[in-house]
């Protein structure tokens, strides 16, 4: 089996992004590059990969599932498919039009303990917070990326999500001089 790792910036006081949608305040560029284009490079979309002239790893992530709402930034600059390296399983309750390399679940849960049955990389759940709400009890692992600012308002890493605590162990966390620590956790339940 493999595991859905929740990888994703937040602020300090636990947003992934603005009340619109929006993650500007984040910082972009820095020492935690070395992460973000390292370690997590399966995770940069097509155009980053294309800017920076690098290839994707394939090392770390075969599949992303994200909220439509995730996606539609993306479809708003006119980028049909952001991870055409991945397998793009994007949540939805109602049926769209999207990419043929799009595959649309009105049923996330279902899919995401499909898509862990099955042999492959790990699964990135990229976002939203209302999508990682309800997938919580199928999240094993959480990646971090902790930026030194505080929103007061936005979408919460875990919106909607039942009170219902769950126990993760911290495994491992990095600081950079940028103020970004990246945390890595572990579900002590063995999700």
């Amino acid at each position: 089996m493999r595991d859905l790792v929740y990888y994703v910036a937040v602020s300090i006081d636990g947003f992934i992004a603005d009340p619109d949608g929006g993650f500007d305040a984040f910082t972009v560029t820095g020492e935690h590059d070395s992460v973000v284009l390292g370690e997590y490079a399966d995770a940069l979309p097509a155009h980053a990969h294309a800017a920076l002239g690098i290839e994707p790893p394939r090392t770390r992530f075969d599949t992303v599932v994200m909220g439509w709402n995730t996606l539609t930034p993306a479809l708003d600059v006119g980028v049909p498919s952001p991870y055409p390296h991945l397998r793009q399983i994007v949540a939805s309750r109602r049926t769209r039009d999207v990419d043929p390399a799009i595959t649309l679940t009105a049923d996330p849960l279902a899919t995401v303990r499909s898509l862990k049955a099955e042999d492959g990389l790990d699964v990135w759940l990229c976002g939203g917070g209302q999508l990682a709400g309800a997938l919580l009890p199928e999240i094993d692992r959480i990646v971090v990326k902790r930026h030194p600012v505080v929103f007061g308002a936005g979408i919460r890493i875990f919106d909607g999500a039942a009170y219902e605590p769950r126990t993760f162990s911290l495994t491992r966390a990095r600081s950079f001089e940028t103020g970004v620590v990246i945390e890595d956790y572990v579900s002590a339940s063995g999700a």
